[in-house]
């Protein structure tokens, strides 16, 4: 099993985005991984890091990393770490959660409650669609 970088999928989902001829070698070669069959491994903070990454640096909308969210959870060669937060926090992010804050609520589902002091952003929102478990604000 080959465990992937954030830049190796960056190079996949964000073919076209820079073009130089390193750049472009690194595309073919993330492309040949990728839709190689062969097993792949991807790591949360790897995902954590991709979305950062195409939100900042190429002004991605959240719909196109939900799509390759999508695409990684349907490759039966790709395993992904933690495969049940991941799901549940794509639904949270589809929902208008800061993937981020959707994936750290969705690793805590075990758990009766998560404590956050980012009231506005995260915890009523969370709330609101009603995503187990309930977010409270310490006071």
């Amino acid at each position: 099993m080959i465990g992937l970088d954030t830049n190796v999928l960056a190079r996949y989902y964000l073919a076209g985005h820079d073009v130089d001829a390193a750049t472009t070698r690194q595309q073919l070669a993330a492309r040949r991984l990728i839709e190689g069959n062969q097993p792949l491994y991807v790591a949360k903070t790897v995902l954590l890091e991709l979305e950062w990454v195409m939100r900042g640096a190429y002004a991605c909308a959240p719909a196109q990393f939900a799509g390759v969210l999508d695409h990684l959870l349907a490759s039966p060669h790709v395993k992904v770490e933690d495969r049940l937060s991941v799901e549940a926090a794509l639904v949270g992010h589809r929902s208008g959660l800061d993937f981020a804050d959707a994936l750290h609520h969705a690793s805590y589902r075990t758990c009766t409650a998560m404590a956050s002091f980012d009231d506005r952003r995260f915890a009523r929102r969370a709330n609101k669609l009603g995503l187990p478990p309930v977010v409270t604000v310490p006071r």
